[in-house]
């Protein structure tokens, strides 16, 4: 799930040359996400190559976008054989807002209007206030912060359109830590909380109308997530964390998405935490 930005952003290949899609697709899925248009970031790992999958599965035209190309055509290439809708892997920057606007013309396009963003990328970094490298700080404002904002601003227009005839979401991943008190990772917890709020106030923005806003806040998930952290100590104890308890999935997290955005239209699941048992 961890993403950073990337020198450049340019797309896989050509929009139309991209797509994915099996040469015999299978039949259309009759569930709610069927005919709908995504757009999963992060989607290289983790969580959000689970969310894009689970999409993909129900029905619904997928684009990938993250940093690591490689990783974005692997999975392309994955859900291509089960996708029912349509599979587009882009590579980008999200911190970059020429870039992005690139992506996102490009993902009309090939599949159309949007009308479901997940905003999923992030980067976790933990370190002692004092000690902590400026470095990751920037790292995570510019990932978890500006390119979510530049996400959900892209393709506003996308959501407030389809809104007009049918639903549109808009889903922010945050985290549990926007709520609670962690030291050593004030600053991952700072941006978390500000996506919450920044979630509950576009919910009052956009929700009047038609447009649904959702945040979905995990607790401990085993993902990539934290596992480029430069101190050692904090990658020991979330190590740790991680081993003190049967943690959640890719996966579970994915199945939350699908059922929040499957709701009828006029049902909005504001915000959904997602922890383990044994989290409390």
């Amino acid at each position: 799930m961890t993403t950073s930005p990337a020198p450049s952003a340019t797309p896989v290949a050509s929009a139309a040359s991209a797509v994915s899609a099996a040469p015999a697709a299978p039949a259309a899925p009759t569930t709610p996400l069927a005919g709908r248009v995504a757009v999963v970031t992060g989607a290289t790992s983790g969580i959000g190559a689970a969310i894009a999958r689970r999409l993909a599965l129900a029905g619904t035209s997928v684009a990938l976008l993250g940093r690591r190309e490689e990783r974005l055509v692997e999975l392309a290439e994955e859900v291509r054989p089960a996708a029912a809708g349509r599979v587009l892997p882009l590579a980008v920057d999200l911190a970059d807002s020429d870039a992005l606007a690139e992506a996102a013309a490009s993902v009309r396009s090939a599949l159309g209007r949007v009308d479901l963003v997940v905003a999923n990328a992030g980067a976790m970094l933990g370190a002692p206030f004092e000690s902590a490298d400026i470095a990751e700080w920037d790292r995570m404002l510019d990932v978890n912060l500006r390119g979510l904002l530049l996400t959900g601003r892209v393709f506003a227009g996308d959501l407030l359109a389809a809104a007009e005839s049918g639903p549109a979401d808009l889903v922010h991943i945050g985290s549990v830590g926007g709520h609670g008190l962690f030291p050593n990772w004030s600053v991952y917890c700072a941006t978390k909380a500000a996506v919450a709020h920044l979630t509950r106030n576009l919910r009052a923005e956009l929700g009047p109308r038609k447009v649904r806003v959702h945040a979905i806040e995990p607790g401990v998930t085993l993902t990539e997530l934290g596992d480029d952290m430069r101190n050692g100590d904090m990658r020991e104890a979330l190590a740790q964390m991680r081993a003190g308890l049967r943690p959640l999935s890719a996966e579970d997290i994915a199945e939350s998405v699908a059922f929040t955005v499957s709701a009828p239209a006029h049902v909005n699941v504001a915000e959904l935490i997602v922890v383990p048992v044994q989290q409390g």
